[in-house]
C-alpha cells in the first residue's frame, strides 16, 4: 500500500466514523472541491437537504488528485455505506472496478455512463439548458458578440458551447460567438486567474456577455466580467447572488437533484440511464431577486416558448455528444 493511499484510506475511514454510520449514503467529489460554487457545491447541497429533511447523516470526501479515486469509492464501498455517489465522469474507470467487487452495494455516476447492474448513471442535456441561456445572451446583448469559456476541453464542455451558441444564433443570426476552453487538464477546472485572463481577453473582443461552463475557474470569469461592467452568465448552481445585477442568469443543472433522489432512495435506488433534461426539469435557467431587473417580460416569454418546444420535442438543440459537429460554432 502506498503512502497516498495510507493517508486516503485514514481520512475515508475518518469521514466514515465522525460523520456516518454503516449502510448511510456517502458522497465523493469531484477535483475542485465541494465549495466551488458550481457543480460539487451543487451535488453537496443535494446532499444537505436530504439530512435535514430526514435527519439522516452521509459520508463525504474531496479527492486531491485523480490517483485517489478507486480508493476513496472502495473505502466507503467496504465500510457499507449505501449508495455511493461519484460527482463527476471522471469516476468512470476505478467505478467500472470497484462495483464488480461491490455487487450488493448501489452507486451512482453524475455525468457519465457506467454499465453494470448496480450502478445508476445520471446524464443531463446541458445542451438544453444553454440553449436557453444562449437566447438570454443575444437578447441582453449590445455589441452582438459573447462569449464562452469552458474548463477543461472535452466533449461534455463542448455540448455547453454548442447548445449556447445554438440559441445565441436563433435569436440573432450575425451574433458572433467567441469561445475558449481553460485547459486540457482536470486543472482547468479550478483556475480563476485564466478565467480572469480569458475574460478578459473576450472582452477586448468586443463580448459583453460571457457563459461560463468551468467549475471553479468560473468564479474568476463571473469576478471580471462583474469588475468590467458587463454581464455574466453561471453554471450548475445558481450564481445569480455572486454578482447581484451582473449576472444574467445561472444555467441550472440540477446535480443536486440528482444527488438529493439517489440518497432518498437509498439501497433501493434504481439502476441505468436516468436523464435529466428540460422535460423533467432537469436543467433549465435561474430567475431570481438578484437578475430579475435583467430579464425583461419579453425575454422570458421568448425563453419560456423555446422551452416548451424543446420539451415536446418540436424544437432540437445539436447533442455535441452525439454528433461532433457545431453547426453555430467553430472551436
Amino acid at each position: 500500500m502506498t503512502l497516498t493511499h495510507k493517508f486516503l484510506s485514514a481520512t475515508a475511514a475518518l469521514a466514515l466514523t465522525a460523520g456516518a454510520a454503516l449502510a448511510d449514503p456517502a458522497l465523493i467529489f469531484d477535483l475542485g472541491g465541494k465549495f466551488d460554487k458550481s457543480f460539487n457545491e451543487s451535488a453537496f447541497g443535494g446532499a444537505q437537504k436530504w439530512a435535514a429533511e430526514t435527519g439522516g447523516k452521509f459520508g463525504e470526501f474531496e479527492i486531491t488528485s485523480d490517483a485517489q479515486r478507486e480508493q476513496a469509492i472502495r473505502q466507503f464501498a467496504e465500510g457499507g455505506s449505501n449508495p455511493i455517489v461519484m460527482a463527476g465522469f471522471s469516476w468512470a474507470t476505478p467505478l467500472e472496478t470497484v462495483a464488480k467487487d461491490h455487487p450488493n452495494t448501489k452507486f451512482v455516476i453524475i455525468d457519465m455512463v457506467v454499465d453494470a447492474p448496480n450502478v445508476r448513471s445520471v446524464v443531463f442535456n446541458e445542451h438544453e439548458g444553454s440553449y436557453l441561456v444562449g437566447m438570454m445572451a443575444a437578447m441582453a446583448s449590445e455589441s452582438g458578440t459573447v462569449g464562452f469559456i469552458g474548463g477543461m476541453d472535452i466533449p461534455l464542455i463542448r455540448k455547453f458551447a454548442c447548445g449556447y451558441a445554438q440559441g445565441v444564433t436563433a435569436v440573432k443570426a450575425d451574433a458572433k460567438v467567441i469561445a475558449n476552453m481553460t485547459g486540457t487538464t482536470p486543472a482547468a477546472w479550478n483556475d480563476p486567474v485564466k478565467g480572469s485572463e480569458l475574460t478578459l481577453a473576450q472582452i477586448s473582443q468586443g463580448a459583453d456577455v460571457v457563459y461560463a461552463a468551468a467549475g471553479g475557474t468560473g468564479v474568476g470569469v463571473l469576478q471580471t466580467a462583474a469588475d468590467q461592467d458587463i454581464l455574466s452568465i453561471g453554471v450548475d448552481a445558481n450564481q445569480n447572488y455572486l454578482h447581484p445585477g451582473e449576472v444574467l442568469t445561472s444555467m441550472l443543472k440540477r446535480v443536486d437533484v440528482a444527488v438529493y433522489d439517489a440518497f432518498k432512495a437509498g439501497d433501493k435506488v434504481e439502476v441505468g440511464v436516468n436523464v435529466m433534461g428540460i422535460a423533467n426539469s432537469g436543467v433549465g435557467y435561474a430567475l431570481d431577486e438578484h437578475n430579475a431587473a435583467l430579464v425583461s417580460a419579453d425575454m422570458k416569454a421568448a425563453v419560456d416558448a423555446a422551452a416548451a418546444k424543446i420539451a415536446s420535442g418540436e424544437l432540437k438543440v445539436h447533442d455535441y455528444m452525439s454528433d461532433e459537429k457545431c453547426p453555430a460554432l467553430t472551436f
